[in-house]
């Protein structure tokens, strides 16, 4: 009995070890180095390579993957130039007097005058600010100050060429040029100003060098000193979430296209041409 046990374990011993055998031999065979997945596969790694150096190496050549340094300035600047010329003559019809009226409680003095440098970019001519408090108007100078950083960053203009006009100023500060005028209004322009004229006018008719029946849409024109020399706003473009121009030239907006953008703070250059975009094509009846 126990020869017959001491033969089966040789037996399976033997087996296991011819087991293990016919394994190493088919490893051999399938993964070795002289076998045929071993040469397959170095075959196609030096196919894999000579594509990638075929690639690589022209583009290596001519710098494709090379770090390539931003481009110039006077470049970016150029192309923001040319960029808006090009807008604005793509445009059906292109405002000659924008009012950008301000309802929010903080001003962006940077903003605002991105939106001046733009208007006057893509070829606007005259150009109004206006907010309900007068912030602006009482701060023109750092306005200016503004416009000035803004022309030379975005445009790079020589901004000695360039002149503003501020409302119910004798002087003109040397800021913009190239025709643009810039107009800094606050209430006192608006309403006020209208009552002015009026008290002017009856003056003038107490001194016997008016008639009362002289009074006219002319004549009122020229009684108004905030806006001489400007033509009507053709578009306004309203900043804020009040539904209302807030007193903005209540005599000259009778046939001005109304707009109305959420915010002024940083708002993108995009956004104001979608403006410009949709004055273009809105139809204007006057009054028909």
């Amino acid at each position: 009995m126990c020869g017959a046990f001491e033969w089966l374990w040789r037996f399976l011993r033997a087996l296991l070890f011819a087991q293990r055998a016919l394994f190493a031999w088919c490893r051999e065979q399938v993964g070795g180095r002289g076998s045929w997945l071993s040469r397959w596969r170095r075959g196609a790694a030096s196919v894999a390579a000579a594509a990638s150096r075929a690639l690589v190496g022209p583009a290596a050549a001519t710098g494709f993957f090379a770090f390539h340094k931003p481009a110039a300035a006077g470049r970016r600047v150029l192309s923001n130039q040319s960029r808006w010329r090009r807008d604005g003559k793509s445009l059906q019809k292109l405002p000659g007097h924008v009012g950008l009226v301000v309802t929010e409680e903080e001003p962006s003095y940077a903003d605002m005058a991105s939106l001046v440098v733009w208007c006057m970019a893509v070829g606007i001519s005259y150009v109004s600010v206006y907010d309900h408090d007068g912030i602006f108007k009482r701060n023109n100078s750092r306005l200016m100050d503004e416009i000035l950083k803004q022309q030379q960053e975005l445009l790079n203009l020589d901004c000695s060429k360039y002149t503003i006009e501020f409302a119910n100023q004798d002087k003109t500060d040397q800021v913009l040029n190239r025709q643009p005028t810039l107009n800094v209004l606050s209430p006192e322009d608006g309403k006020t100003d209208i009552v002015k004229a009026a008290q002017k006018f009856c003056h003038l008719v107490a001194q016997q060098q008016r008639k009362c029946t002289d009074l006219d849409v002319d004549v009122l024109d020229n009684l108004l000193s905030s806006t001489k020399g400007f033509p009507d706003p053709d578009l306004i473009l309203k900043f804020g979430p009040v539904d209302s121009i807030l007193g903005f030239l209540p005599w000259h907006i009778r046939v001005t296209e109304i707009i109305s953008l959420p915010s002024h703070a940083n708002i993108s250059y995009e956004d104001f041409f979608s403006a410009l975009c949709h004055y273009a094509t809105c139809e204007q009846r006057w009054g028909k």
